[in-house]
């Protein structure tokens, strides 16, 4: 990273929470999410994420609401959200429950129908006609010329906007990677002038990791949807790409987000069985996790991305306790932070087998050790681990009942299992 920023302490242990707004309610307004902060805060949430709250272009909006990421305006609220006042108050009460807020900011395109096309026309990309164009595909937006230096203070002005006014903690950049990475250094600069942010980059261009404090864990994602074929060990060399990001780098590890659920399926339709080991493992390894709007019922149905379609809350949500037990350890286990990894061989290539370890510690008594095996496959798999570490007194995080290791030990997981096995001061 850039010398002249460095990432906020805050974020280093956190889970991130994204809101899709309009589907959390069926007022899919800021007051009638308000009502699920204390519960989100229960189950140790202290990142909220949420999708564009801009207005939408009516021009070639799809659907019968339209894209979030096809803005109107960069300073306006989408009024079926709520005004200025309901927005300062979430973020308000998301603040009294020491959470931070951070806002989906979409740079790169803006919709047909923006205030900026009368008043600067040529603030916009276009064609040799000269019509307004969009380079990858997506028929509802325009993209901005980023030539245009005017252009670019207008919209860092807009970023700033959202800071001062409202107070927010940072922004997630949506496809990060299509505006030139000179545009985000002069926009952090800027509106780190007001307060220290978070900036998260839907991207996975390493080079961007010289402004951006964190960015998505793609490769790792489309690894995952492989298993079966290839095995768990593409995996791991994705994981050992990673390790070779710069110092601080944070990966976003995710088995679900809005994308994902409208356009590939729930995280059941992806991985089956496996889901919730892959959600395990989005905990255990190092960066940071995301728990996407209703992961925690759980939810099953794809999400429409165009038109209203509310998640059901209608059940208390089944898996908060299971999120609450992967957040608690994250924020428990420095090893899982900062710690070491140790990939244990097995003998399936459906499973993953690892230890994450304190650096620091060198009493064994003290160092905290964590092992983690997952079962990826639809068999019962059979499994001998063996490691020095693996030795004294260990808790199974989720059953909390506490095993005695002594360096070669069995294990027999279900299809989908997962193990987390805890040892050390926490």
């Amino acid at each position: 990273m850039d010398a002249s920023f460095k990432t906020v302490e805050w974020v280093k242990d956190k889970t991130i929470y994204e809101v899709n707004l309009r589907q959390y309610t069926e007022a899919g307004s800021f007051k009638a999410f308000e009502a699920h902060i204390p519960r989100l805060k229960e189950m140790g949430v202290e990142i909220l994420w949420l999708m564009p709250v801009t207005p939408i272009s009516e021009k070639g909006r799809k659907g019968s609401l339209g894209s979030y990421y096809a803005c109107s305006s960069y300073t306006k609220l989408n009024t079926e959200f709520g005004n200025e006042q309901d927005f300062i108050s979430l973020i308000q009460l998301a603040h009294k429950h020491e959470m931070k807020v951070i806002i989906d900011w979409v740079a790169n395109h803006t919709g047909r129908e923006h205030e900026w096309m009368q008043s600067h026309p040529e603030w916009f990309s276009r064609d040799e006609d000269g019509h307004f164009t969009e380079r990858n595909g997506w028929e509802d937006v325009v993209d901005l010329n980023f030539d245009n230096q005017d252009m670019r203070a207008a919209l860092i002005g807009a970023m700033q906007y959202w800071v001062r006014i409202f107070n927010i903690d940072g922004f997630r950049c949506d496809m990060a990677h299509l505006v030139p990475l000179d545009f985000w250094m002069a926009a952090r600069k800027v509106c780190e002038t007001i307060k220290p942010l978070f900036w998260l980059a839907e991207s996975e261009d390493i080079e961007y990791h010289s402004v951006f404090d964190a960015s998505y864990a793609w490769s790792w994602m489309h690894a995952t949807l492989k298993v079966e074929e290839s095995g768990v060990n593409q995996i791991y060399n994705i994981l050992h790409d990673y390790a070779q990001y710069p110092q601080g780098a944070y990966k976003l590890f995710f088995t679900s987000n809005h994308d994902e659920n409208t356009w590939n399926g729930t995280e059941y339709e992806k991985y089956g069985i496996a889901a919730k080991a892959w959600a395990v493992f989005t905990f255990m390894w190092k960066g940071i996790p995301l728990i996407y709007s209703g992961q925690e019922l759980p939810n099953h149905k794809r999400l429409a991305f165009f038109d209203k379609d509310p998640i059901d809350w209608t059940n208390s949500p089944q898996l908060a306790s299971f999120y609450k037990t992967l957040i608690q350890l994250r924020k428990q286990y420095a090893c899982i932070i900062n710690g070491g990894s140790f990939n244990l061989p097995t003998s399936s290539n459906q499973v993953m087998a690892f230890l994450r370890y304190d650096h620091e510690s060198e009493k064994n008594a003290e160092k905290q050790i964590i092992l983690v095996v997952l079962n990826f496959s639809h068999q019962v798999q059979k499994l001998a681990l063996e490691h020095d570490y693996l030795k004294g007194q260990f808790l199974n995080a989720f059953s909390g009942l506490s095993y005695s290791f002594n360096k070669q030990e069995s294990f027999e997981l279900m299809p989908g299992d997962y193990l987390v096995y805890v040892k050390g001061k926490s």
